[in-house]
């Protein structure tokens, strides 16, 4: 008799970090096969589904699927953002599940925690970019921010940048920044780590890479703290007054049509008339398909801003997914073990 049962894996966070899966080499790795599969028709991408609960303080759950049609695997991430969650709370703002189906008969194999993966992807984006815009000798980065994020970013930006040496970290308040250094100067003991008691300005001014990874929505990053050669990644949203784009050399997004309808500083400076399309030097798969070279000079300033492609965290939960299984890690998890009607004792549990 031909079975009818359906399994998939449950991966755990712990499950995910303790075989490997916070690989920032892996995940740029994956990332990057993605934007080339994208440009090359290879994914169906369609438009995120956005519940916004609360407009002003826009905590909202995202529904993001994407589909490798190479791989013949679809996923979905299912992401909660609520910005008040550590002021008002104390815990994450933000949590994220992703589910992999394959697509030869439909079903699922793989349940996920994905907000290392959502992170991760964040941060190996950036990480991406750097490694073709940012100067390769960088030694020093600065931080406005210091959450997970930042955190990730600080990760992903040594290894683009293996001669980082220096980080300056400025946050809201001291005890944020001392966190950081806590949690961060272990894992990374070759870079010192200070923080600059809230002052943004100290963080910024002389470092060869910049970081923005807040949530607040106002102009934080001044064009006077850049020095020449800097390479800066725009995580948030506005972060930064208009001058900052305006003094940089080269523009790149992770994909411009989908930037310039949200609300971010480029997207603020389309919409009032002050950036226009042939502002913006490349979408980043170009750089990394060779179509347009990266950084031509050292003393280029140059500014990398990314939306979020969905279709990237599916391709990085993937990639974990193969190296947690193959590492023994996970759970089993039954779906069915019968069709409906097939249950011998579905008589007694039907409800008329």
């Amino acid at each position: 008799m031909l079975s009818h049962q359906i399994h998939c894996q449950y991966f755990s966070q712990e499950d995910l970090l303790a075989s490997g899966c916070l690989d920032v080499r892996m995940a740029m790795q994956a990332a990057e096969d993605a934007l080339k599969s994208f440009n090359q028709g290879e994914v169906i991408f369609p438009d995120k589904i956005v519940q916004i609960f609360d407009d002003d303080t826009q905590e909202r759950i995202n529904c993001l699927p994407a589909t490798f049609k190479k791989h013949k695997i679809c996923g979905v991430k299912w992401v909660s953002v609520f910005p008040p969650n550590p002021t008002k709370h104390g815990i994450q703002n933000l949590s994220a599940v992703i589910i992999l189906s394959e697509i030869e008969h439909g079903f699922p194999i793989a349940f996920m925690e994905g907000t290392l993966c959502s992170n991760l992807r964040v941060g190996a984006m950036g990480a991406i970019a750097a490694k073709y815009l940012a100067r390769a000798d960088s030694q020093t980065i600065g931080l406005i921010g210091a959450g997970e994020q930042a955190k990730m970013h600080l990760v992903a930006m040594k290894t683009a940048l293996p001669s980082l040496t220096n980080c300056r970290v400025a946050a809201k308040a001291k005890a944020e920044e001392e966190q950081f250094i806590a949690e961060m100067s272990p894992i990374l003991p070759d870079v010192k780590i200070v923080g600059t008691q809230e002052n943004l300005q100290a963080a910024i001014e002389g470092a060869d890479v910049i970081v923005t990874a807040t949530s607040a929505q106002a102009p934080l990053l001044k064009a006077d703290w850049f020095k020449s050669g800097a390479f800066y990644s725009h995580v948030g949203g506005w972060e930064d007054e208009y001058e900052v784009a305006k003094v940089c050399d080269k523009i790149v997004c992770d994909d411009w049509e989908t930037v310039k309808h949200r609300t971010q500083t480029l997207s603020r400076m389309y919409k009032e008339g002050i950036l226009k399309d042939e502002d913006i030097y490349a979408n980043l798969v170009e750089i990394v398909t060779s179509e347009k070279p990266g950084r031509t000079n050292p003393n280029e300033r140059t500014y990398f801003n990314a939306v979020g492609l969905a279709y990237a965290d599916i391709a990085i939960a993937y990639a974990m997914f193969q190296r947690a299984s193959q590492a023994g890690f996970g759970q089993d998890l039954r779906i069915q073990k019968e069709m409906i009607f097939e249950h011998a004792y579905l008589k007694n549990w039907v409800r008329l």
